[in-house]
């Protein structure tokens, strides 16, 4: 059985045509994205690189990752989003080979053929987190890197991603996020020992609603991205 959720691919393919509009409910996505790309080419460098960015969407991370250097290909489930994601490319000019496949399926198809796997806002709309774990793990070279960012569960990230990025800043249609699926880093940590990662780094994002601004930081209680790497 596939690792989907029908009512995910659905709930994203409605908001498909709104994807590369920055004033729209993928804003947030938008101002992170540069935050989330420094954060990869720093500590793993994009130039000259394989990259397989899981759960692509419109391609907003795929296109970052491209534009630094890297050889991307963008994989998803969901048919409206990739053709967003393809149609984008006559307008960016870059290039990115997009995919309509789940990452078990690519893991088999190309095993340990990329130098970056990234996995950004996917887990936790997923049946079985672990298993995409698994196989961005199998699609990695040796030595290679993985980032996986997701949703802390906790009081705090229930007050701030889902009452108050939903409800109250409208950062984000409401629906978006269920609270029970929120990852714990200490969760994903053993998602990724388990599939034979070492877990390098964890960071946090935090979102300032004065400044209206994005930041990377030590405080992992809502949003965090993980750096595992390869043996």
């Amino acid at each position: 059985m596939t690792n989907v959720d029908p009512a995910e691919i659905q709930k994203f393919s409605a908001l498909a045509h709104r994807w590369w509009d920055p004033h729209s409910e993928f804003r947030p996505l938008h101002e992170i994205n540069p935050l989330r790309v420094d954060y990869i080419d720093q500590r793993a460098g994009l130039s000259g690189k394989r990259v397989l960015d899981v759960g692509c969407g419109g391609g907003i991370l795929s296109e970052g990752m491209a534009a630094r250097g890297a050889t991307v290909t963008g994989i998803d489930l969901a048919d409206k989003p990739l053709k967003v994601a393809q149609l984008h490319l006559l307008e960016s000019g870059r290039e990115v080979e997009y995919r309509k496949i789940s990452a078990e399926d690519m893991a088999l198809e190309r095993p340990r053929q990329f130098d970056i796997v990234t996995c950004c806002e996917v887990l936790e709309h997923v049946p079985d987190p672990a298993s995409t774990v698994r196989a961005c793990t199998q699609a990695l070279k040796p030595c290679g890197n993985a980032f996986f960012a997701t949703l802390n569960r906790n009081p705090k990230s229930f007050l701030l991603a889902i009452i108050g990025a939903e409800y109250v800043l409208r950062l984000l249609p409401r629906g978006t996020h269920e609270y029970a699926k929120f990852i714990k880093p200490s969760e994903l940590s053993g998602f990724c020992r388990d599939a034979g990662l070492t877990v390098a780094d964890l960071t946090g994002m935090t979102y300032n609603p004065l400044s209206r601004t994005f930041a990377l930081g030590r405080d992992t209680g809502v949003n965090y991205i993980l750096h595992a790497k390869a043996a």
